[in-house]
Protein backbone atom coordinates (compact mmCIF):
# COMPACT_ATOMS: atom_id res chain seq x y z
CA UNK A 1 0.00 0.00 0.00
CA UNK A 2 1.45 3.35 -0.99
CA UNK A 3 1.68 6.44 1.20
CA UNK A 4 -0.97 8.19 -0.89
CA UNK A 5 -3.40 5.33 -0.35
CA UNK A 6 -2.70 5.31 3.40
CA UNK A 7 -3.26 9.05 3.57
CA UNK A 8 -6.49 8.82 1.61
CA UNK A 9 -7.76 6.07 3.92
CA UNK A 10 -6.76 8.07 7.02
CA UNK A 11 -8.55 11.21 5.81
CA UNK A 12 -11.65 9.21 4.85
CA UNK A 13 -11.78 7.52 8.26
CA UNK A 14 -11.36 10.85 10.04
CA UNK A 15 -14.21 12.34 8.02
CA UNK A 16 -16.45 9.35 8.76
CA UNK A 17 -15.68 9.51 12.47
CA UNK A 18 -16.30 13.26 12.69
CA UNK A 19 -19.43 13.34 10.50
CA UNK A 20 -21.81 12.05 13.23
CA UNK A 21 -20.64 14.82 15.58
CA UNK A 22 -21.62 17.46 13.04
CA UNK A 23 -24.89 15.74 12.22
CA UNK A 24 -25.82 15.64 15.92
CA UNK A 25 -25.79 19.43 16.03
CA UNK A 26 -28.22 19.61 13.12
CA UNK A 27 -30.46 16.86 14.52
CA UNK A 28 -30.70 18.59 17.90
CA UNK A 29 -32.33 21.61 16.30
CA UNK A 30 -34.88 19.62 14.29
CA UNK A 31 -38.41 19.15 15.55
CA UNK A 32 -41.87 19.89 14.34
CA UNK A 33 -41.74 22.16 11.29
CA UNK A 34 -42.91 25.66 12.08
CA UNK A 35 -44.80 27.83 9.62
CA UNK A 36 -42.66 30.55 8.05
CA UNK A 37 -42.52 33.83 9.93
CA UNK A 38 -44.08 36.89 8.42
CA UNK A 39 -41.75 39.41 10.08
CA UNK A 40 -38.39 39.76 11.82
CA UNK A 41 -38.17 38.40 15.36
CA UNK A 42 -35.19 39.48 17.53
CA UNK A 43 -33.11 36.60 18.88
CA UNK A 44 -33.94 37.40 22.49
CA UNK A 45 -37.65 36.82 21.72
CA UNK A 46 -37.12 33.44 20.05
CA UNK A 47 -37.73 30.41 22.31
CA UNK A 48 -34.49 28.61 23.34
CA UNK A 49 -35.57 25.45 21.54
CA UNK A 50 -35.69 27.30 18.21
CA UNK A 51 -32.26 28.90 18.53
CA UNK A 52 -29.47 27.19 16.61
CA UNK A 53 -26.26 27.01 18.67
CA UNK A 54 -23.63 28.46 16.36
CA UNK A 55 -20.54 28.00 18.56
CA UNK A 56 -20.41 24.16 18.48
CA UNK A 57 -20.94 24.11 14.72
CA UNK A 58 -18.24 26.73 14.15
CA UNK A 59 -15.76 24.94 16.41
CA UNK A 60 -16.53 21.64 14.69
CA UNK A 61 -15.99 23.16 11.25
CA UNK A 62 -12.66 24.68 12.26
CA UNK A 63 -11.57 21.37 13.82
CA UNK A 64 -12.33 19.47 10.63
CA UNK A 65 -10.51 22.02 8.47
CA UNK A 66 -7.42 21.93 10.71
CA UNK A 67 -7.42 18.12 10.73
CA UNK A 68 -7.52 18.08 6.94
CA UNK A 69 -4.71 20.67 6.71
CA UNK A 70 -2.50 18.76 9.16
CA UNK A 71 -3.28 15.47 7.41
CA UNK A 72 -2.29 16.98 4.07
CA UNK A 73 0.95 18.42 5.48
CA UNK A 74 1.74 15.07 7.12
CA UNK A 75 1.24 13.27 3.81
CA UNK A 76 3.55 15.74 2.03
CA UNK A 77 6.19 15.24 4.74
CA UNK A 78 5.98 11.45 4.37
CA UNK A 79 6.26 11.59 0.58
CA UNK A 80 9.17 14.01 0.75
CA UNK A 81 10.99 11.71 3.19
CA UNK A 82 10.45 8.81 0.81
CA UNK A 83 11.86 10.79 -2.13
CA UNK A 84 14.90 11.86 -0.07
CA UNK A 85 15.59 8.21 0.87
CA UNK A 86 15.34 7.14 -2.77
CA UNK A 87 17.71 9.92 -3.84
CA UNK A 88 20.22 8.88 -1.16
CA UNK A 89 20.01 5.26 -2.31
CA UNK A 90 20.42 6.22 -5.95
CA UNK A 91 23.41 8.46 -5.26
CA UNK A 92 24.99 5.63 -3.23
CA UNK A 93 24.44 3.17 -6.11
CA UNK A 94 25.95 5.59 -8.61
CA UNK A 95 29.22 5.26 -6.72
CA UNK A 96 29.85 8.95 -6.40
CA UNK A 97 28.02 9.32 -3.09
CA UNK A 98 26.60 12.66 -2.04
CA UNK A 99 28.82 15.44 -3.30
CA UNK A 100 28.73 18.86 -1.71
CA UNK A 101 29.22 21.76 -4.11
Amino acid sequence: MTDVQRTTIAITLAALLLAPAGAAGFAAGSGQPQPPQEEFVPIDQVPPGDQLPAAPLLIGAYAIVWLVVFGYLWSIWRRLSSVERELTDLSGRAGGGAQDT
